[in-house]
């Protein structure tokens, strides 16, 4: 089992930054990917991105791309969502979820059966 834990989410104005962390534990040599993933109300949950827990190598969904990064410490088996020029439409529940696969491609990342764990979510309000 992976205990994952989301923290960092509150209000925050357009344009502002953020940072959200996701702290693992439990059988984590057992992760080899971690992602990001969103829920807006009345949407359904989307990918954000992701990471290799080894390579460190990440991809985005289009929507993000430029504006969030994700990083990992594999000291601390945490990883960040860095989340830069956020619009009011990033406004979400955010979740972070562990698989035991590598993916192949941006969309094997963005597939969700393949994590295996998830976090309970942190929420992220952007007001313009």
């Amino acid at each position: 089992q992976v205990q994952l834990v989301e923290s960092g989410g509150r209000l925050v104005q357009a344009g502002g930054s953020l940072r959200l962390s996701c702290a693992a534990s439990g059988r984590t040599f057992s992760m080899n990917a971690m992602g990001w993933f969103r829920q807006a109300p009345g949407k359904e949950r989307e990918f954000v991105g992701a990471i290799g827990w080894g390579s460190g190598s990440a991809v985005y969904a289009d929507s993000v791309k430029g504006r969030f990064t994700i990083s990992r410490d594999n000291s601390k088996n945490t990883v960040y969502l860095q989340m830069n020029t956020l619009k009011p439409e990033d406004t979400a529940v955010y979740y972070c979820a562990a698989r035991s696969s590598p993916y192949n491609n941006d969309y094997d990342a963005a597939t969700e059966y393949k994590y295996t764990y998830w976090g309970q979510g942190t929420q992220v309000t952007v007001s313009s």
